[in-house]
């Protein structure tokens, strides 16, 4: 029986409806599929501000869920939702896509398949954040690995395959374990409730053996440490970045490295709640080892997309590092950074992205001097400059405050050592700025640039806006995450079982008979 679909698949479609209607049109006729991936991007955007609008702030657990039937011999369905950790995640995806296209305006070769990945990819990434099956979700885990994939190895720089097929075997390396853990899961519940199901929200139930949660932690663990990425699984990221073109780096920086996350946070965390508490240690650790590690690459680096992709090293290991002090504090300062971290490093993508194109280079020392000759977009550039090395009165020092108080009660000593992270971001960015900025202008090329055209002002205008905005005024976000993070914690430390869920409807939900 044909049906509409729910607030939340509207919102899947509306990209993947633009793509579609991109390859009905002739690709000579550039303006034209230009201005309908646009209008489809922006159109997800204010579908996602709907949302945003009829989200209860007071509820903790799923809204607008729409379950239907799609395997249901194998206990599979297509089951969607968010709640406050999703809500902002899903927002900053719809967000920064339409910049991204704005920002794709100079791209001149195939543009017309580019744009089809761009809003492709966009699908892929709404539905992994708001994917309740396991099973959903992992389909567009998967799907979004395509899109990324032609868009580092056809618009990319001259290592482009080789930074592509790194991104894939890494990436395909760590999602083939969570698979078998995932198809494992599904049969654990099937052996002792004789019904196999991938519905997130009753396998949240299934209580496992440590030994067996362990296992399947370190699975599902594995694919999330490699998107985040988590030290020592980061070494796909600069080769990625560095080849990848300007809107490839924002979203890769922007959302996709959230995945990793946000996986933590939604599945490995509540799902195997004992294994996370027995293996937090370690991976306080790794993160740790990585903002201090980050760091400390990114200030050796001389070409400036390298130091930003280092610097996100750092940044995620701050997030990792709230999220596992699995306190209050910690985990809403994590989640504040991913949208933070997404809003200030792709603006500072953004900004390297347009000096190349004036510059064809991205070397720092081949700058120098450019705060007379490119005042406007000095200005800019030092803001977002601020923002990433957390600045008080911007949107980094939100997060970063609350991730260190969270984790001081919980490790000390490790959060003294995550501070000097902090003090290590400073010194490299500001550095970094000097020498690109300040000085006297060695080279005669750099005296022809010109500042921000009005379409480059367009696309930084709002990131601006938003990174001051999160800075002065946190409560709207805050408010509206807590009580999904207070569900997650009790998941986690078990001190109130998590409720089981039923065949109703709940906010907004669609079932399988379609009421």
């Amino acid at each position: 029986m044909f049906r509409l679909p729910g607030d939340i698949s509207l919102l899947l479609l509306l990209p993947l409806i633009g793509a579609l209607v991109l390859l009905l049109v002739p690709r000579q006729q550039r303006q034209t599929l230009l201005t309908l991936a646009l209008l489809s991007s922006i159109a997800a955007f204010i579908w996602s501000l709907r949302l945003f609008q009829a989200f209860d702030p007071g509820a903790g657990e799923m809204q607008f869920v729409e379950r239907i039937s799609w395997m249901p011999a194998f206990g599979i369905g297509y089951i969607v939702g968010i709640d406050g950790i999703s809500l902002f995640l899903v927002l900053l995806t719809t967000f920064l896509m339409p910049l991204a296209i704005v920002a794709s305006w100079t791209v001149q070769d195939r543009i017309k398949e580019y744009l089809f990945f761009m809003l492709v990819l966009e699908t892929g990434m709404l539905g992994a954040f708001v994917a309740l099956d396991l099973f959903l979700f992992y389909v567009f885990w998967e799907v979004m690995l395509v899109p990324m994939y032609f868009l580092i190895g056809v618009w990319g720089g001259t290592r482009r395959i080789y930074a592509a097929l790194k991104f894939v075997v890494y990436t395909m390396a760590g999602s083939l374990p969570m698979l078998v853990a995932i198809i494992y899961l599904a049969s654990r519940y099937a052996h002792v409730n004789q019904v196999m199901t991938f519905d997130l929200l009753q396998l949240y139930n299934l209580r496992l053996p440590v030994n067996e949660q362990i296992w399947l932690f370190l699975a599902f663990g594995l694919s999330f440490a490699i998107k985040v990425p988590l030290f020592p699984f980061h070494t796909w990221l600069p080769d990625a970045h560095v080849e990848a073109p300007t809107a490839g780096s924002v979203i890769l920086a922007g959302v996709l490295l959230k995945m990793g996350t946000y996986g933590f946070l939604r599945f490995a965390m509540p799902l195997f709640p004992d294994a996370a508490l027995v293996l937090t240690p370690m991976i306080i650790a790794l993160a740790v080892i990585g903002i201090i590690y980050g760091a400390g690459v990114a200030m050796m680096q001389p070409d400036l997309k390298k130091l930003v992709a280092y610097s996100s090293v750092s940044h995620l290991g701050f997030v990792m590092l709230g999220l596992f002090a699995l306190n209050i504090q910690g985990i809403q300062g994590g989640i504040y950074q991913m949208i933070s971290h997404g809003l200030s490093t792709g603006a500072l993508f953004l900004l390297v992205g347009m000096l190349y194109d004036r510059r064809h280079t991205r070397m720092i020392a081949d700058f120098g001097g450019l705060w007379h000759q490119l005042p406007v977009f000095s200005v800019l550039f030092l803001i977002v400059t601020f923002a990433s090395i957390g600045l008080p009165g911007l949107n980094g020092f939100i997060g970063e405050f609350l991730i260190l108080l969270g984790a001081f009660s919980v490790k000390p000593g490790w959060t003294a050592a995550a501070a000097t992270g902090v003090i290590l971001g400073a010194i490299y960015m500001l550095w970094m700025f000097r020498r690109v900025f300040f000085g006297p202008m060695i080279h005669p090329e750099n005296q022809e640039l010109t500042d921000l055209n009005r379409r480059e002002l367009l696309i930084l205008a709002p990131v601006i806006a938003l990174i001051i905005i999160m800075g002065i005024y946190p409560q709207p976000f805050l408010s509206r995450m807590k009580p999904s993070v207070d569900v997650t914690l009790q998941r986690i430390r078990g001190s109130q079982t998590a409720p089981v869920a039923t065949n109703h409807a709940t906010s907004g939900e669609i079932n399988s008979d379609g009421r």
